[in-house]
């Protein structure tokens, strides 16, 4: 009877110093070698209260997680500080058959989907680890590391891997508004690998634009979504792309509208940031259409080999720049700002 429960527990992602049932989880240990509370992530999620923690210990954690809306306030940290230490990994692609034959989708095939408001990630890595190579069988290739839907987000010395759409960061629904702010976090990926409609900083941030091989089109950094009446899209300050992408095979992104919605209408700025040789001269594009001329994309006082300015290149006037930093982004009507 005990050797059955044992499993069980292990089976669970629980070790055998879990709280006991019922009890307040307001600080949870996740560790894979069962020196902690759990040895999933999941299970830690599972157990941890509406502002509690969950501190993870350094490993390979193999699984898919969720975070559900009722999980308000929550922190999900690694707990040595350096985010490769820590690494939450699934490799399911939009065209992955489940067992019942079906596919995954986009949004299906996240490594991690997040919809807590107030949910803040420390020192860790969010990875989707499919490979193209390997499944040429599978030709919708989207494979999401992360997809969030909530409001007040923060993610801190984050790391995103992934190729084809790494990073989504959406809403709720459509008409509400998300924000979310990637402080000193790195990205990589290739086709449209930061992409939704959510109002998203990357403050600080790594970008590695992918080599996909191509002497002409190696991918797309975003693809926003944003609606029409929100000012406020994505915002790239202060940072860093890298690529090692031959010269002008990439662009800065494009504007997509979700089953062909006119009323999304993006808005990027990219603003103060080093780019690399990989970026085109002429660095936005249409998308399904629809002409990125009618979207709302925007340089300001960019650095590096890929930076320019031109016809196709609209630069933000300076008049402007200060209703487009960080703090104004996020502020909404509650003021919250989260910048430092």
């Amino acid at each position: 009877m005990f050797k059955t429960l044992l499993v069980a527990s292990v089976v669970a992602g629980a070790s055998l110093s879990a709280p006991a049932a019922g009890a307040a989880a307001t600080n949870v240990v996740v560790a894979k070698d069962g020196s902690g509370n759990y040895t999933t992530v999941q299970a830690g999620i599972n157990a941890v209260s509406a502002g509690g923690t969950i501190s993870v210990k350094p490993g390979t954690y193999r699984e898919v997680i969720t975070v559900p809306s009722a999980k308000t306030g929550i922190s999900l940290r690694g707990t040595t500080g350096n985010a490769a230490d820590v690494v939450v990994d699934y490799n399911n692609a939009s065209g992955t058959k489940k067992p019942d034959g079906s596919t995954y989708g986009t949004s299906g095939s996240a490594t991690a989907t997040i919809a807590a408001n107030g949910f803040t990630a420390t020192a860790l890595t969010f990875r989707n680890s499919f490979d193209r190579k390997a499944h040429p069988e599978i030709t919708d290739t989207q494979a999401v590391a992360v997809k969030t839907t909530a409001d007040r987000m923060v993610f801190d010395n984050v790391t995103f891997l992934g190729h084809q759409d790494t990073l989504y960061a959406d809403t709720a629904a459509v008409g509400t508004v998300g924000r979310q702010y990637y402080r000193a976090c790195a990205i990589s990926g290739d086709v449209d690998f930061m992409f939704g409609r959510a109002t998203a900083v990357f403050d600080r941030a790594t970008i590695t634009a992918l080599d996909r091989g191509s002497s002409s089109n190696n991918g797309f950094l975003t693809a926003a979504s944003t609606r029409r009446s929100n000012p406020y899209g994505f915002l790239i300050v202060g940072s860093k792309v890298l690529s090692s992408a031959a010269n002008a095979s990439f662009y800065l992104g494009r504007p997509w509208h979700p089953s062909g919605d006119v009323d999304a209408i993006a808005q990027v700025l990219i603003r103060e940031t080093s780019l690399p040789a990989a970026i085109k001269q002429s660095p936005w594009t249409d998308m399904s259409g629809f002409s990125w001329k009618d979207a709302r994309f925007a340089e300001y006082r960019n650095t590096g080999p890929g930076a320019g300015t031109g016809a196709d290149r609209p630069q933000l006037p300076a008049a402007q720049a200060g209703n487009y930093t960080a703090q104004k982004y996020l502020a909404g009507g509650d003021g919250w700002n989260p910048v430092h």
